[in-house]
């Protein structure tokens, strides 16, 4: 009997490392996959991006259910007789069916059920991606060149198919600053679903890349000394009706009270924030001064060296310029769970809106050329210079942690003080590649 090739599905999760792991299954099976999932360890959790578990709170003990989700599939069918390729994202369960605590797509759930039991506004967002790529020809001033996306086709043009087909809606793909690396940008959407856009978009490129013989990677660092990859997350507020509530052109930087208070509480918990969006080993190579990324905790206008960027949008006849306003967080990178990264965001900007913070100092220049005491007037914090102080700066904010909760926050710690651990004594060029080749 010929043996009939059966497809598999892979149910998996963004995890601490924001890796995504999971279990595979015959997709036959998935519909009664999406009611009892697949089994799952809690130490799973904890795998770091070097594929090690140096630490763990939860031993070998526990039962978990990683459970597919309605709205995760990915599928990737290249029509050339290859395997077509199926993923779906899923929840983290306890064996009663109840969100796990260390489940990051279940922790931006809580954020945002929170966020609109006390206020009633909901987020959309997008992440915006720049990644590294060894395909295609580097060459002197490729960035931004029409030259350039000729010579990486028909990457390109599959890698913005692929997205289409699995429910994204590209915006935007171009050359960037440095050397092969690229930028793509897809359209807003309510926060749960940006976010798993954020994950399915990284999958799908490092699937078209592989494809073409081609080594993607969405890596702060590739090369030390060169403009790094972040992930800008662009973020807005709606109410219950769809309505835009954080326009105002009457605020500073045309920010509403709810639009500043929100922003306030980021940059409240902007030290701690960044142990979370910013987590490996190398990410602070790629926040320094003059490197088109953020140093200080900081509001500005169009200003893309600002931790928060008030976005620009066209004040032309026609154009509903409060439904564009937006604001981006620019302290990101992919090294990090989209989901965790968004929910703390928005737990701070709600403790912003339970505090009634008024609008922060809204910068203009580099506050690098003001003194301490000038900025100190102004309210512009330091970002933290390495992961080891940005996660003394999580553990000593007690409202962060809180937000995390005992698992989480304890787990989350000793993960990447164990990522800390492994990176010692290695050369910054050497780590540089293995992170390049992990993400």
């Amino acid at each position: 009997m010929a043996i009939e090739r059966e497809t598999i599905v892979t149910v998996c999760c963004s995890d601490i490392a924001g890796q995504v792991r999971g279990k595979g299954f015959p997709a036959r099976e998935l519909e009664n996959r999406r009611r009892f999932g697949v089994g799952w360890t809690p130490t799973n959790i904890m795998i770091n991006c070097f594929g090690r578990i140096p630490a763990t709170p939860f031993g070998a003990e526990g039962d978990l259910m990683l459970v597919p989700s309605p709205e995760g599939d990915i599928t990737l069918d290249y029509g050339d007789g290859s395997p077509v390729e199926r993923i779906v994202l899923g929840d983290i369960l306890t064996m009663a069916g109840e969100r796990w605590e260390c489940c990051l797509r279940g922790f931006l759930k809580n954020a945002l059920d929170r966020l609109e039991a006390e206020t009633g506004l909901r987020v959309l967002a997008s992440f915006e991606h720049e990644f590294w790529i060894d395909g295609g020809e580097e060459r002197p001033g490729d960035s931004y060149a029409a030259s350039t996306l000729r010579g990486l086709e028909p990457f390109i043009g599959d890698y913005v198919g692929a997205l289409r087909a699995n429910g994204l809606q590209p915006d935007t793909f171009l050359p960037e600053y440095g050397p092969r690396q690229y930028e793509i940008t897809v359209d807003p959407a309510l926060a749960l679903q940006a976010a798993d856009e954020a994950v399915k978009l990284r999958e799908i490129g490092r699937s078209v890349a592989r494809k073409h013989g081609y080594h993607l990677s969405f890596s702060p660092v590739v090369t030390r000394g060169i403009v790094g990859n972040g992930v800008h997350i662009h973020f807005s507020l709606i109410d219950k009706d769809g309505n835009p509530v954080m326009y105002d052109p009457a605020g500073p930087g045309k920010l509403s009270p709810v639009g500043a208070s929100f922003a306030a509480g980021i940059l409240k918990h902007g030290r701690a924030i960044s142990a979370i969006a910013a987590p490996s080993a190398i990410s602070y190579e790629r926040l320094k001064p003059h490197s088109w990324s953020a140093y200080y905790l900081n509001l500005a206008d169009r200003d893309r060296e600002a931790l928060l960027r008030i976005c620009p949008y066209p004040e032309v006849e026609g154009v509903n310029v409060a439904k564009r306003y937006n604001i981006e967080f620019r302290g990101a990178d992919a090294t990090a769970s989209p989901y965790l990264q968004l929910a703390m965001l928005i737990h701070a900007g709600l403790e912003g809106i339970r505090a009634n913070l008024p609008a922060p100092y809204l910068s203009s220049g580099d506050p690098g050329t003001l003194s301490q005491a000038e900025r100190d007037a102004r309210g512009i914090g330091d970002l933290p210079r390495s992961l080891p102080e940005a996660l003394q700066a999580l553990e000593e904010d007690s409202v962060a942690m809180g937000w995390l909760g005992p698992v989480l926050s304890k787990a989350y710690l000793i993960h990447k003080r164990g990522e800390i651990s492994m990176s010692e004594g290695i050369d910054i060029d050497e780590l540089c590649r293995i992170y390049a080749r992990a993400y």
